[in-house]
């Protein structure tokens, strides 16, 4: 089994870089034995691109910033047809629900949509230069990193 965990977002905007900082909490704290099945990395793309990066894989934990006006620090765990927005996509672009199923179509070996979880962090500011999320962001990073290996313990078992 290769599972992925993909942290999302942009490292020097606030609280996009959530992405990032809830990956390096797992990687502070993933157990040595699930290193030969867990690949963590960063990105900052989405759509295309991000299909791109999940094929192969059998599983993935994406990890981001989301804006629904919740509570700052909340949060959700969603599957790609659960997000509720399209704002990864530009002009020539798509969102990731309709990469994957694109990606799919054209028979790219994609992980099935029960094993693509994503994790995300609702943001209080996505547009301010800066290397530090905010606090109630910050805060919720512990939380949304935990959530993150109990996933990848159902997934591994008792590995």
């Amino acid at each position: 089994m290769r599972i992925l965990v993909l942290g999302l977002g942009n490292p020097i905007l606030r609280d996009d870089r959530v992405g990032l900082e809830v990956l390096n909490y797992v990687q502070q704290v993933m157990p040595e034995s699930w290193k030969s099945t867990v690949e963590l990395d960063f990105e900052c793309c989405g759509g295309l691109r991000l299909m791109e990066r999940l094929v192969g894989y059998d599983c993935a934990i994406v990890l981001d910033a989301i804006c629904t006006g919740g509570e700052p620090g909340s949060i959700y765990c969603l599957s790609p047809s659960e997000i509720m927005t399209q704002r990864t996509a530009g002009p020539h672009d798509m969102n990731l629900t309709t990469a994957i199923k694109l990606g799919r179509l054209v028979g790219l070996s994609l992980p099935h949509d029960d094993k693509i979880e994503i994790v995300a962090v609702e943001a209080e500011d996505v547009l301010s230069f800066s290397e530090k999320c905010s606090e109630p962001v910050q805060s919720a990073v512990p939380k949304a990193g935990e959530k993150v290996l109990e996933i990848l313990r159902e997934w591994l078992g008792d590995r």
